[in-house]
């Protein structure tokens, strides 16, 4: 075990040194929703919480699409870099900026003319959709710079610079809290605006991301070797479809899952808006350590995409197994706070005795499966690093919509477990993504380490 983990001890410590800054990062895009749900729960009360959930839930769907789509460009630049192909890496950014804005304004005029009309028809309490429907055509405006800001932070962290996005996404949270709090609460002399609020305090804080984050790439002196081929109108057909190639299949994986639990807070919301206002608090929770999961997972793409582009299967192998046991590690100790403040992290988002009995029970659930998400999508991660995308968005397809979803259905609804029973069947559909995931790494990797092209001698 002591030569083990000597052998190991490099790829743990630069999977790190690189996870760290993308896990603040993506945690910051999953506490700009959190923030919504703590100021709303506390400063407008249970059917505005409701309403943010009912919201997050339709919003995701779409905002995870663009998020998919904006991640197609990260493992191409990462392989472009590790083949020394540096002018390359600027021409994907020229086309990425392109898709991706272009995704953004589709993707609002998604959420103007389809969630805002489908939004009527969910069996939700109506006191809630009415609270719901401005707060979601903000969020939909605020999609647009987000996409952009994405473009910058993907090319970015494709090259291994991650510590600017991360330093952007802790500014910006702390302005979106600020804004949310004045807004919502009517502070100096603005007037209160309810959940409307966070709506625009989201906004104003996406743009200036934006802003900020593309300010640093081109004027910083890391990436002037990479954008000599840089230009806004080098957008070509070619290199368009390399990036939807990756991206399109990423944003179906997370449209399948997030779907699902979209899905799930909706049956959630026809029991009661109680259970609808609890599954948003433990799902709150449960989603900030799958975005800290998940920047390990970004990693693992980073190290294994250019591990990929050098042909080094050794330290392809090295990078993936090490990103398996720190996520693990991670996941478990999550699941041990999970566990024991059961009954103490539901007060962050509300007082609600009612809420918080329900949402503690969910949280003993959210303990059980932080291992099989966090597997799931470092799984996802090391896969897209090597480009293969298209098999494991099958797999999340049969894992949520074919096991995961029904199971929590008949277990929530028709065996009548109420929401554990949803979030049981939810359980059982990461346990499926998590394994058949796992399966389709070792097989790729085996088919790629009979090339004989392949290195089998490399270091972190």
């Amino acid at each position: 075990m002591r030569q083990g983990f000597h052998t190991y001890k490099p790829y743990y410590l630069s999977t790190l040194a690189l996870a760290g800054p993308v896990v603040i990062s993506q945690l910051g895009h999953m506490l700009v929703q959190t923030a919504d749900s703590i100021v709303v729960g506390h400063f407008a009360g249970t059917i505005p919480l409701a309403a943010v959930s009912l919201v997050h839930s339709v919003f995701m769907i779409v905002l995870v699409i663009g998020l998919g789509i904006a991640y197609g460009l990260t493992p191409l630049i990462a392989q472009e870099n590790g083949r020394k192909n540096h002018a390359e890496c600027g021409t994907l950014l020229s086309n990425s900026l392109w898709i991706n804005t272009l995704s953004g304004i589709l993707l609002f005029c998604l959420v103007y003319f389809g969630s805002m009309a489908v939004i009527d028809h969910l069996d939700q309490d109506p006191a809630v959709v009415r609270e719901a429907k401005p707060y979601l055509f903000i969020l939909g405006l605020s999609i647009v710079p987000m996409m952009v800001f994405n473009a910058f932070k993907q090319f970015a962290e494709g090259l291994g610079f991650t510590r600017q996005a991360m330093n952007i996404t802790i500014w910006g949270n702390v302005l979106n809290i600020l804004l949310a709090i004045i807004l919502v609460r009517g502070m100096f002399g603005v007037a209160p605006m309810g959940v409307r609020g966070v709506g625009y305090a989201t906004l104003t804080d996406r743009c200036l991301m934006a802003l900020v984050m593309g300010f640093y790439v081109f004027r910083s002196v890391n990436f002037k070797q990479y954008l000599q081929r840089f230009g806004i109108w080098r957008a070509d057909v070619k290199r368009c479809l390399a990036i939807l190639r990756i991206g399109a299949p990423v944003a179906m994986q997370y449209v399948f899952e997030v779907g699902a639990f979209a899905a799930a807070a909706v049956v959630a919301g026809t029991i009661g808006a109680n259970e609808q206002a609890a599954h948003q608090v433990a799902i709150t929770l449960a989603a900030t350590t799958y975005m800290m999961a998940s920047g390990i997972a970004a990693a693992a793409t980073i190290k294994t995409g250019n591990s990929y582009g050098k042909r080094n299967m050794m330290r392809l192998r090295r990078f993936a197994a090490s990103s398996y046991l720190i996520v693990l590690a991670f996941m478990g100790f999550t699941a041990l706070v999970f566990m024991i403040f059961n009954r103490y992290l539901p007060w962050i988002f509300t007082g609600d005795i009612a809420v918080i009995g329900v949402a503690a029970q969910l949280l003993v659930i959210a303990g059980l499966f932080q291992l099989f998400d966090g597997t799931q999508v470092v799984g996802l991660g090391i896969l897209r690093g090597m480009g293969d995308v298209n098999m494991p968005t099958l797999i999340t397809f049969v894992a949520y919509w074919v096991v995961g979803l029904p199971c929590a259905y008949l277990l929530g609804i028709t065996f009548n477990y109420g929401v554990q029973g949803i979030w049981y069947g939810l359980t059982l559909g990461l346990f499926t993504s998590s394994l058949l995931l796992y399966m389709r790494y070792r097989r790729v990797v085996l088919g790629l380490s009979k090339d004989g092209r392949n290195k089998e001698q490399g270091h972190p």
